[in-house]
């Protein structure tokens, strides 16, 4: 497990100027493309709308959803939709996952987390592995939230460690006892699997 920077009481504005620095860290390394890979749920999308106001060359950013809904973009609880309304006006290409999708390097893998220690939609009962062949995966939750009771399609542990490095937004003191005791060891859920098999820069807001 990597040293990992947890940074606390970080407001959406200190996430956002943090983002935008290392987007352009990370384009300034290369001439061409880079692609990022950011989660759905409430948490990031008003940090979206901040980033989508601030100058970054975004016509060199692809933009991945971690997980979404298996519903039209159309949706309420489309996360490609979402994603989509607020950074393609602003230039960035907006790639929509699919179960045949095949996914690149990611500069940045933003993800989320939810109280039962899942990631992206790798809830605990998918059982996720960290040498999984897939890069994509279709998905059932186990019991399916009520706020979203959908098949979901999700990056595997493999595919979000593709990445040069990571980052998670966490809100709450449950949840922050959950990515305690993933990063000390004290159960394996599907976070605490991930943080065992990264090697490159973990950094969490909490």
């Amino acid at each position: 497990m990597p040293k990992i920077q947890i940074i606390e009481n970080a407001d959406d504005k200190a996430i956002a100027e943090w983002f935008a620095q290392r987007l352009q860290a990370a384009l300034s390394l290369t001439s061409d493309e880079i692609a990022i890979t950011v989660p759905g749920g409430s948490t990031p999308f008003p940090i979206f709308d901040l980033l989508a106001k601030m100058d970054l060359p975004w016509h060199r950013i692809a933009v991945w959803p971690g997980d979404d809904r298996i519903v039209e973009e159309e949706h309420p609880a489309s996360n490609i939709g979402k994603i989509r309304a607020r950074l393609e006006p602003v230039g960035a290409q907006i790639v929509p996952l699919t179960e045949d999708a095949q996914p690149p390097h990611f500069a940045i893998a933003w993800l989320g987390m939810g109280g039962d220690g899942h990631i992206a939609s790798l809830f605990p009962n998918t059982d996720p592995q960290v040498n999984d062949r897939h890069a994509v995966r279709r998905l059932t939750p186990d019991p399916l939230p009520p706020e979203a009771p959908f098949d979901r399609v999700s990056l595997t542990i493999p595919a979000l460690l593709d990445s040069d490095e990571i980052m998670f937004v966490i809100r709450g003191a449950d949840k922050r006892a959950v990515l305690d005791g993933a990063i000390k060891g004290e159960h394996d859920l599907p976070v605490a699997r991930l943080l065992g098999a990264a090697r490159h820069k973990v950094t969490c807001f909490c």
